[in-house]
């Protein structure tokens, strides 16, 4: 797919009821490098294999669940033009100034109907930590990854009402195709989408409940590494949820897991390369277990419903 306009998820931000542990987890188990902490406490983080200053940030509160997901567009025309095209939709769309995070230029920031947060911004600096990705002659790796050995932020899973409404706003304004889809006889369950070549970049799942987190998800290289994710949560107790598995949705290869808070993780290996001229695949009511759990052929009900 051209690399224009929204090119990737850029930023996420979660809130987390402990920073001590937070950090623990997220740096010495999922292996991300601690970029520095703000002036407010936020904590800035990033995938051993990502070339900009971060792209996952820690916010101490009283509830866990997330603040906002950022797509990182290919520059500042390419803003302007998604603000027109959603206010042309109807949406209100703020403004958040440059420097609001260390590094980051201005933001755009809208609702979306299932109650999230949606952000896009084109500049952020790159990183200037020694552990950043070479560019001249490089290593495949500068200094040997850590933990379960995260190369970036990947996706997230967000659950809230009215996912229709949310799929016309992403593909009519934002650029965004639906390569896959669950549908049930009382209407559409879920979609997974993406703005690149990758099987899905976000993704929704009805839910009554507005603004919740299913789950922010992990690169890793390959099934070896997933299965070297599942060693490092055994060794150190975390709370895992489903996995090491498959997807049938996505062909992913996958763990389900805990932080401290209470917020999911997924580790991610694989999936499909995805073009825009390829048909849409479409799951029906009785094949998503299969779907959602292409091994066990079944869902777990804590799954689906335990959200933040």
């Amino acid at each position: 797919m051209s690399q224009e306009g929204l090119l990737r998820p850029g930023i996420a931000q979660l809130r987390v009821l402990d920073m001590e542990e937070s950090v623990r987890h997220y740096v010495e188990y999922i292996g991300l490098e601690l970029v520095g902490t703000g002036d407010d406490g936020r904590v800035y983080l990033r995938g051993y294999d990502e070339f900009h200053r971060h792209s996952v940030v820690l916010r101490e509160a009283d509830e866990a669940g997330i603040d906002f997901f950022a797509f990182k567009a290919d520059n500042q025309k390419s803003v302007d033009r998604f603000r027109k095209n959603l206010e042309a939709y109807g949406l209100e769309v703020r403004d958040i100034p440059a420097g609001e995070q260390p590094g980051v230029g201005a933001r755009i920031s809208f609702t979306v109907p299932t109650g999230h947060d949606i952000q896009i911004f084109a500049e952020m600096e790159l990183s200037d930590s020694p552990n950043a990705p070479e560019t001249k002659n490089p290593y495949i790796w500068n200094v040997e990854p850590k933990g379960m050995r995260a190369q970036r932020m990947d996706h997230c899973l967000l659950y809230g009402p009215d996912i229709n409404e949310v799929e016309k706003i992403f593909t009519e304004c934002l650029d965004f195709q639906t390569p896959e889809r669950v549908e049930t006889p009382d209407g559409t369950l879920g979609i997974w989408m993406t703005v690149s070549n990758k099987a899905h970049d976000i993704a929704f799942v009805n839910h009554p409940e507005p603004g919740k987190l299913h789950h922010l998800a992990f690169f890793l290289e390959n099934w070896s590494d997933v299965g070297h994710a599942a060693d490092i949560m055994t060794r150190y107790d975390i709370s895992r949820d489903v996995g090491p598995t498959r997807h049938g949705i996505t062909r992913g290869q996958t763990i389900y897991f805990f932080d401290p808070s209470g917020n999911r993780n997924e580790v991610f290996a694989g999936g499909y390369t995805y073009y825009k001229d390829q048909p849409p695949r479409v799951w029906d009511h009785n094949n998503v277990g299969r779907g959602i759990f292409y091994y066990e052929r079944q869902l777990n009900e804590a799954f689906l419903s335990v959200v933040t």
